[in-house]
């Protein structure tokens, strides 16, 4: 029996950006540098995207069959946060890659005593906003339940707060207050405010290692009590470590969790799905099946709460999983319709909640969100399903890990996405078991408030370690060169990527998390279509962020990323060219309108030495205060060509340029 993945979690409302931007002067022209490529009409020749699934399945088939024979307001209508900015606003503070994302977040950020007396009797939806309603669920989560309150108001709550930015509660207490039993009350204070409970039905405030905590002498005159927040987290149950200073005494290692009573169920029964809803609601309001809690548990703690106890047995091994941190980029399963061990025609709809302040707003050269993130959020909600419903399950007690293999997306509107839920609604539409692993084909189309803006089709693969240890490649394993290793004497210059890099004014540039590329090659008029040609060769550092999210215990480097590099060696060179020279208050967005095609036969291990890529510019076009390339790529790790990219494109545009 084989079964399939499915996905859920918390609600999120959001206001989108959808209005067109007006229009604006045309720009000038831009100004001399070494000759660029002349715009040009759209090369012939390049694969049909409505081929890609065909395309791809056959020849995984084949290419597999041979090595056996020889991887969607910030809960806007809290409170009725105001609209969101334009594209050109620039994002809240940022949190750090991997920071807590918390399932509701509230504009009241100061609690006095009547606040306080509300929580104390459970009405937290009442003081924090809409977004934390759970009608009749979670009655006895409560302020300081079976206890007098301890504080007598709250002056701060700091989402991204205290030395660790892992939050913060600035508070007052009671005068001669247990300091312990105030620093508890703050705790669960900011377990509230982060939504801690929204993922479970019936549960409860517990201490967590009282043992731990320690209490160094004060005062009893100062009532001021502040605290911060050591770790938040929903694995193995909500919860948060916390420690306090209060009059002149130091609280240490108190920690609050939120857990299920005894015999309250946490995920799915057998077979999938929950008995009874488990809390948590989707962003207009609907009760969902699979919140944050369970996707987390699916990503590196208990995939039996993740999933059913079908799947149990994969807890703490090798296994299939989503991506966890700052790159797990699903937050809820609304519904399925579909059953486990059936894997034909499941359709579903997932969630992802995209908070203003997401590391990869700040970290990206976008206006908006990187392209990664659009590829990463829509193939994680799309893969879910098919695990979901029993993909591997065939197999129970054999390694099977998830690969991507390819597809074709395209943008079909532009817009921002900060501060927005994304809603996909995708379908398992094949399954094909093949010795050593199983293919899997979907759709997907992606929505902001109800507008479409991103739809594709791809294909996942559940490989034996044998299987992938047999790949061969895009070239039935064939040493394929670069055409600069084919063009050696080709003249070339380099861009010092890092050098601008290491400006912080410079503009438009990638940073942090998303700092992929460090140097250039660029032949000027050379490649395939003779508009330009790309390389580079970076250094794979096993010690890289993203093989401890990607995924846990089977570390790779994630695709998108490999098509990130590729994009910002094109953002480079276009703005090194001269070509965008003129263009007032630019920014890069994704093109609309131009359909992807990618294609993996191989994946990236920490222990593979180097990553190489070209980059074969095709078009280059322009609009009214807009400027669009397009080209074909490709990725090698040592000896061995595994990605190709056809019709990736960037484009760069003044604000409020007309759309393309």
């Amino acid at each position: 029996m084989t079964e399939v993945l499915e996905f859920e979690g918390e609600p999120f409302d959001a206001v989108a950006w959808t209005a067109p931007p007006p229009p604006q002067p045309e720009p000038t022209a831009p100004s001399a540098r070494p000759e660029p490529p002349a715009p040009a009409v759209p090369a012939g020749g390049a694969p049909q995207p409505g081929s890609t699934l065909v395309e791809l399945r056959t020849a995984l088939v084949s290419a597999h069959s041979g090595a056996l024979r020889a991887q969607a307001a910030l809960q806007r209508r809290l409170l009725g946060l105001p609209g969101r900015t334009a594209v050109a606003a620039g994002p809240a503070r940022a949190a750090a890659e991997g920071a807590f994302k918390p399932l509701a977040r509230s504009v009241v950020t100061r609690l006095g005593a009547t606040e306080l007396r509300r929580l104390a009797a459970g009405d937290i939806a009442g003081v924090f906003g809409a977004g934390y309603d759970q009608e009749d669920r979670n009655p006895d989560v409560r302020l300081a339940a079976g206890a007098d309150l301890a504080l007598t108001e709250v002056t701060a709550l700091e989402l991204r707060g205290g030395s660790g930015g892992h939050g913060r509660v600035v508070a007052r207490t009671v005068p001669g207050a247990d300091p312990v039993e105030a620093t508890v009350q703050a705790a669960q204070v900011f377990a509230l405010f982060t939504g801690l409970h929204l993922c479970l039905a019936d549960a409860r405030f517990v201490r967590v290692g009282p043992e731990r905590t320690q209490v160094e002498s004060g005062t009893d005159a100062d009532t001021g009590l502040d605290v911060e927040v050591e770790w938040i987290d929903l694995v193995p149950r909500p919860g948060l470590r916390v420690r306090a200073r209060s009059g002149g005494a130091v609280v240490a290692g108190v920690e609050v969790a939120v857990h299920e009573k005894p015999g309250v169920p946490v995920g799915p029964e057998r077979g999938g799905f929950p008995a009874r809803w488990l809390g948590r609601k989707s962003a207009q309001g609907e009760r969902v099946l699979l919140s944050e809690f369970q996707l987390a548990h699916l990503a590196r703690g208990d995939q039996g709460i993740a999933l059913g106890p079908e799947f149990a047995h994969y807890t703490g091994i090798k296994a299939t999983r989503i991506p966890t941190g700052g790159l797990l980029l699903v937050d809820r399963v609304v519904d399925i319709q579909g059953e486990r061990g059936r894997l034909d025609g499941a359709t579903y709809q997932t969630e992802y909640d995209s908070p203003a302040d997401s590391w990869y707003y700040a970290d990206t050269a976008n206006a908006s969100m990187p392209n990664c993130v659009y590829m990463e959020t829509s193939l994680q909600s799309a893969l879910l399903i098919g695990y979901h419903l029993g993909a591997t399950l065939s197999r129970p007690h054999e390694t099977q890990c998830l690969r991507n293999l390819g597809g074709t997306a395209t943008v079909l509107h532009e817009v921002d996405l900060r501060d927005t839920t994304i809603r996909q609604d995708s379908a398992l539409e094949s399954t094909t078991p093949m010795p050593g692993s199983t293919l899997q084909s979907f759709t997907y189309t992606l929505a902001a408030n109800g507008v479409p803006f991103y739809s594709g089709e791809t294909l996942f693969g559940y490989f034996s370690e044998q299987a992938l240890d047999n790949q061969t490649g895009l070239d039935a394993g064939r040493d394929v060169p670069t055409w600069r290793d084919e063009n050696p004497t080709a003249e070339g210059r380099t861009i010092d990527v890092a050098a601008r890099r290491a400006d912080p004014a410079a503009p438009l540039c990638a940073r942090d998390k998303l700092t992929l590329l460090d140097e250039l090659t660029v032949v000027d008029g050379g490649g395939r279509y003779g508009k330009g040609y790309l390389h580079s060769t970076r250094n794979i550092d096993p010690d890289d962020w993203f093989f401890a999210r990607h995924f846990h215990l089977d570390p790779v480097i994630p695709g998108s990323l490999g098509v990130e590099t590729v994009i910002q060696a094109m953002q480079e060179w276009l703005l090194d060219s001269g070509l965008g020279d003129g263009m007032r208050d630019p920014g890069f967005v994704l093109p609309v309108g131009v359909p992807f095609t990618w294609k993996y036969r191989g994946q990236f291990l920490p222990t593979d030495g180097t990553v190489t890529l070209e980059v074969h510019i095709k078009e280059i076009q322009r609009k009214s205060g807009r400027l669009r390339v397009v080209a074909d790529a490709s990725m090698w790790k040592p000896g061995l060509r595994i990605y190709e990219l056809i019709d990736i494109a960037i484009e760069l545009r003044e604000q409020g340029a007309a759309p393309w």
